[in-house]
Order: C-alpha cells, then structure tokens, then sequence
C-alpha cells in the first residue's frame, strides 16, 4: 500500500473523527493541524454532559428545517466549533492552522474559522450554505474542496 499524502492523511483522520458524531443528520469530524502535527480534534454533537439526539431526538427534523438553514436550533455544536474550543480548552493556539473537515463549514464556523486565525480548509463534501462561501472569499480563507489523489 502506498504511502499516502498529507491531505489524504488528515482527511482519514477527520473520516474517523466524525464516527463519534451522535448526529440523525450528518456526521461530522474536523481536525484542526499545524506543520503537520495535529493540535485538535471534533466531531458534530451536544455539550459535554447533555443528552445525545438519540435520546431525546433531533429538534431540527421535528421542526422540518432544512439542511444548512437556522443553525441555532440544534442542541449540537458543529465539528469545526468543537475543534477550536477543544485548542482553547487545552491553551492550544489555532493562529495558522488548516482544518481538515469531512464536510464544508457551514457560515457561523467559518466566521469562527477566520477570527481563530485558520488559514485554509480542505473538506470533502458540499453543505448547502452560500455565504459561507461568500464570507471566506472575502476573508481570503481558502475553501478547498478534496479530491483524493489517485
């Protein structure tokens, strides 16, 4: 088996990360890495010591939200989110780090994203939020989106 890149790396580990997701949604893991080294890890679910959605269900899917609309109604953090309260919780800095994120920030963590000093993010799927877009273009916060390399 070959050796594989950097990003196909990282992006493995992001893969594993969101496996601990407790979301009916969407799985997610992102990982936050600087020179190459990881400084932290999060996947998509509720605040340490709440009740995980398989329990008391998914307030979004009761509600009919869509994808990618009224984040605030949800009892889950986003992956991203969690990545960088977990350097902040250990005083690791995120100043010039890359996330490597199974799915694309949605607006709120890229808006997150740029104050922590991310300078790029490589995902590998799609989310339906067109100003996430608009706001990392305007921030120059690249959004790169993976493509494994054959």
């Amino acid at each position: 088996m070959p050796r594989p890149s950097w990003d196909e790396y990282f992006m493995s580990i992001a893969e594993m990360v969101s496996t601990r997701s407790t979301c009916l949604r969407r799985k997610v893991g992102a990982v936050l890495v600087k020179d190459k080294r990881i400084i932290s890890t999060g996947y998509n679910g509720p605040p340490s010591g709440l009740k995980h959605p398989e329990e008391v269900g998914c307030l979004r899917e009761k509600l009919g939200i869509p994808s990618g609309e009224r984040h605030e109604l949800c009892r889950g953090l986003h992956a991203e989110q969690n990545a960088i309260i977990q350097a902040a919780l250990h005083g690791v800095s995120t100043k010039g780090a890359v996330l490597y994120c199974t799915h694309c920030p949605c607006s709120l963590c890229v808006k997150m994203l740029i104050n922590a000093g991310i300078t790029k993010v490589i995902y590998k799927e799609g989310y339906p939020d067109w100003l996430a877009k608009e706001i990392a273009k305007e921030a120059n916060l690249p959004l790169i989106q993976y493509q494994k390399e054959l």
